[in-house]
Order: structure tokens, then C-alpha cells, then sequence
């Protein structure tokens, strides 16, 4: 979220705190002021310490989120300790002065991040039941029996769970274009996974993403036909990051391989070529998608990876091997996009699209540099994979490393998905 609200959230935040503080004695401020500065830091180090320990993040969130984070706890010890001895209405505001300056924090980080592009996006995340365009298995059958073929694209929730697969997710989303609706039953359409970040919902590529409009507008384009799409769940919380890995927290991989692919096949009648499968991720769906599709080329031979990273990654090396692979060493090199093309050899009609942030366009329109780290990592990963017969590309495109670019590179690729 831009423009306004932001700036209106943080300056009612900090007049709510500043009066919330007001005039207090020279002994309350001596003996409460260095206790609501050390609670602040406090929170703000717990937090920091969380997510380092994790390696749920592999760049540094804003110096404003862990400021915001900091005087919320402040604000809260303000709270309690301030209580007695001030009026009613003084009280009120310190109640609210905490849950603004969280929101605050909140705002920072999706800033950083770009997970809610709106207020709009905002109200759908918390409190929709269900997102645009989306009705029930039963509906979709009717609409097909009935031959009914809907103006736009329709989204249906599906759990794909064979209850043989070590892996706890949420429902997942399938998006089916008009086309589908043509016959019953339906034709063989190409279908496409898409995997967002490492905080992540399998909501996130269609509303902070924004691909059922990416979706749709194709499908326009092409009277009613586009990929049949599949948004996962590569992490089965908000605060799991998987890396599409087989590991202690999940068996993520075997999930999106074994459980996903036939479900879509046997529910939604998708091709079973694997040249009409392809995988599309953003960040840590990123690498999720090149290491798929090296891995598995006998179910993915299309790949888009959207700023993702060398390989699955929860830190340096050795905590990401004993993040995510319990400390096998050999379950690491299994999964390294690196070490997999290196030993498999020539691959054939694997074709794969990166695409970097951090572009800018020029005073003559062209689109010049890019983000030195994504650029180092794809190109080293597309000079790998053309040794070994891939088709791929490196592009770049402006925008930062964040949810809206992902969005914008997403419709950037489907013509050239879609064509493979």
C-alpha cells in the first residue's frame, strides 16, 4: 500500500504515542523510561533473532519495521505502567497507541514486501470468505454438464491430499479459463503451478500477484483459452519455508510432484504431456520452479523463475542443510539446481524464463540494469543449463523485489509460457 494511508497510519501512531507519554514526573521517568526503552529493543532483538534463526528471509527488513516494532513494545510498557494517575481519555489513546504503532510495524514490512498491493487487497487477505471469481466444485460441474461458459475465468478451492504424503497444507486454488467449460469432459487444456514466496498462502499469486486479471485478460485474448493453473501450497503456514524440499519441515517436493499432478489431471482433465506443464515462481517460488523442473523434467519442461535464489536456501550452506535437510548433506546436493543439472546431462524441450528486478528504463525507453545479485544467480543458472541442452533466457524488468513486480513479470511471461 502507497500514497496516503501510510503516511496518515504513521502520523496518527505517533501523536497517539506521544500523548499516550504526555507529562510524567522526573521519578516515573527515571524509573519507567529505560524499562520502555529496553522492553522496545527487547521485542524488536526476539523478533530478530526469530527470523534469523529461521532463515525465513534472505535480505534485511527495513530499519522503519524494527523502529515500528521497538515502540510498540515501548507503547505497550508505557501502557501498563502509566495507567494509574492519568485521565480517562489519556488511558484511551494509550490503548490505542498500541495496536497503531503494531500496525505500523505491519505496514513497514509490507512495504518491504509488498504482500498487500491495496485496502482492498487488505480486506479480502483478513475477512473474505472467498476471492473474486470463485464458486464451488458443485457449481463448476453444473456449468460444465450445462455447457454454460462464463464470461471470465472461474477459481475453485481443492484439497489435494492422497494421505500418503508427509506434508501438512492448507487448500489449494485451481483457476480454470472459459475454455474449460467448452465440453464435458473437458479438453485437454496446459496447466501451470504457481508458487509464491516463503511467506506465503496459496492466495498470494492471485491477490497480491494479481494473476487472475493476468489470467483472464489472456484468456480474452485468445477466446476463452489459457492455462489451467494450479496455486499451491509449497509451505503449510504463513511462517514455513519449505523451499520446495523434502525435509523436516514437510515433504513440500513429494507433495507438488506426486499428489498435485494427478490430482489435476484426474478432477480437471489437464494434459498429461509433460510439455504442457510448466512451473512459475516468485523468490523462494522461484527456485522452486528451476529446481522442479530440473528435477522432474518428466512432469515440468517449462519454468519461469521470478527472482529466486542459487538453490533452496535458509541461510548460508550449513544452515540451510540443517534447516532444511535435517543435516544431510547428500539430501542438500538432491535438491541444488546446480548439482542436479551437472549429473543429469542433456535434458530435452526443458525451456526455461528468468526474470530479475531492479531494472530501470532510460531516457529513451530501454530497459537498463538490473539487481546484481539476481542477475550473478541467473545467468550463472541459465549458463548451466544451456550445457546441458535447456532453452532459457535472462530478462530483466524495473520494479524491486516484491509482490507488484512479481505480478507485472508473471504477465510479462504467459505469451511466452503459453506458447511452449
Amino acid at each position: 500500500m502507497h500514497g496516503p494511508v501510510p503516511v496518515m497510519l504513521q502520523m496518527a501512531a505517533a501523536a497517539a504515542v506521544i500523548v499516550a507519554i504526555g507529562a510524567r514526573s522526573r521519578k516515573w521517568w527515571l524509573l519507567w523510561g529505560p524499562a520502555a526503552v529496553l522492553c522496545g529493543s527487547l521485542l524488536a532483538l526476539w523478533a530478530y533473532t526469530l527470523a534469523s534463526s529461521e532463515g525465513v528471509a534472505g535480505e534485511p527488513a527495513p530499519a522503519r519495521f524494527w523502529g515500528w516494532l521497538a515502540i510498540t513494545g515501548a507503547a505497550a510498557l508505557v501502557l501498563l505502567a502509566g495507567w494509574q494517575g492519568i485521565r480517562w481519555w489519556r488511558r484511551a489513546v494509550a490503548v490505542v497507541a498500541v495496536p497503531l504503532a503494531a500496525l505500523c510495524a505491519a505496514q513497514s514490512l509490507n512495504t518491504w514486501l509488498g504482500y498487500v498491493p491495496t485496502v482492498g487487497a487488505a480486506w479480502t487477505q483478513l475477512f473474505a470468505e472467498t476471492l473474486p471469481g470463485q464458486t464451488d466444485a458443485a457449481t463448476i460441474s453444473a456449468m460444465q454438464r450445462a455447457g454454460t461458459i462464463p464470461a471470465k475465468g472461474v477459481v475453485v478451492s481443492v484439497n489435494i491430499d492422497t494421505g500418503t504424503v508427509k506434508f501438512k497444507h492448507r487448500n489449494e486454488l485451481v483457476y480454470l479459463p472459459p475454455a474449460w467449460f467448452a465440453s464435458d469432459p473437458p479438453p485437454r487444456l496446459p496447466a501451470v503451478m504457481m508458487i509464491g514466496g516463503e511467506f506465503n498462502t496459496p492466495t498470494d499469486w492471485l491477490v497480491a500477484g494479481d494473476a487472475i486479471t493476468t489470467l483472464d485478460a489472456y484468456a480474452t485474448r485468445h477466446g476463452g483459452n489459457a492455462p489451467v493453473a494450479v496455486f499451491v501450497d509449497s509451505g503449510g503456514a504463513f511462517n514455513i519455508d519449505t523451499e520446495c524440499v523434502d525435509g523436516p519441515r514437510g515433504d513440500a517436493a513429494t507433495h507438488l510432484t506426486r499428489e498435485v499432478p494427478p490430482l489435476m489431471v484426474s478432477r480437471f482433465g489437464v494434459s498429461t504431456d509433460p510439455a504442457d506443464w510448466g512451473v512459475v515462481g516468485f523468490s523462494a517460488g522461484g527456485t522452486c520452479a528451476i529446481d522442479l523442473s530440473v528435477m522432474h523434467p518428466e512432469l515440468f519442461r517449462t519454468f519461469v523463475d521470478i527472482a529466486g535464489d542459487m538453490g533452496p536456501n535458509a541461510g548460508d550452506k550449513a544452515q540451510t542443510i540443517a534447516r532444511l535437510f535435517g543435516g544431510r548433506a547428500a539430501a542438500w546436493e538432491a535438491f541444488d539446481p546446480v548439482a542436479v543439472m551437472s549429473k543429469h546431462g542433456r535434458y530435452e524441450g526443458v525451456s526455461g524464463l528468468f526474470i530479475v528486478s531492479g531494472a530501470r528504463i532510460d531516457g529513451s525507453g530501454r530497459v537498463i540494469g538490473a539487481n546484481e545479485t539476481e542477475r550473478n544467480v541467473a545467468n550463472r543458472l541459465c549458463d548451466l543449463g544451456g550445457k546441458q541442452s535447456i532453452r532459457c533466457e535472462v530478462v530483466a524488468y524495473p520494479g524491486k523485489h516484491d509482490w507488484p513486480f512479481a505480478g507485472r513479470a508473471f504477465a510479462a511471461a504467459l505469451p511466452w509460457l503459453a506458447q511452449r
